[in-house]
């Protein structure tokens, strides 16, 4: 994970300073979420793989799926073809929305909880977490029955336990000390 991270950082912090100078980060936000999408995709991903294909007819075909006639995003698309990192996209994605977010003003918290939250549930604890924190947040969910109840919230690297298994812990340590 953190070496997708690293190779992926540079790749989207070129493609935001594009975005940028153009003035066009939100839909070169969606562009690298359907390219993300594109990418994860089983039968794309044995595409991207294939030896036989060269880089130029990869890129052509995740272009023409993307359905995006930019230049510019063209050329960024070839050039993770040539360097074979179009897997990379959903972590250039992720990175992207995180450089934008920030500069923004907003910050994204990873909501785990035991059990599937509904919206109106989201909303209200974003309210309360945007108090505590102090920013704008965006959620983004993710269901973790270890937890066995309640949620954990990372914001950063700021973390805020608030689950059953985060307090059978706490009381394990104290028991032990």
């Amino acid at each position: 994970m953190a070496e997708s991270v690293t190779i992926a950082r540079p790749y989207a912090e070129a493609a935001y300073r594009v975005a940028k100078e153009a003035g066009a980060q939100g839909t070169w936000s969606q562009r690298l979420q359907k390219l993300a999408l594109i990418a994860q995709d089983g039968d794309m991903a044995s595409v991207m793989g294939n030896p036989q294909l060269s880089a130029e007819q990869i890129a052509n075909l995740v272009i023409s799926l993307c359905e995006d006639n930019d230049p510019v995003l063209g050329n960024f698309v070839r050039t993770l073809a040539e360097n074979r990192r179009l897997s990379l996209l959903p972590e250039i994605s992720r990175l992207f929305d995180l450089a934008k977010g920030q500069e923004e003003g907003v910050q994204e918290a990873v909501v785990h909880s035991a059990f599937p939250i509904d919206d109106s549930q989201v909303a209200a604890l974003l309210k309360e977490l945007e108090a505590r924190f102090g920013t704008r947040l965006n959620a983004r969910v993710a269901i973790d029955p270890s937890l066995i109840g309640g949620v954990r919230v990372a914001v950063g690297d700021q973390v805020l336990d608030a689950s059953v298994r985060g307090k059978l812990d706490a009381m394990a340590v104290a028991l032990n000390n």
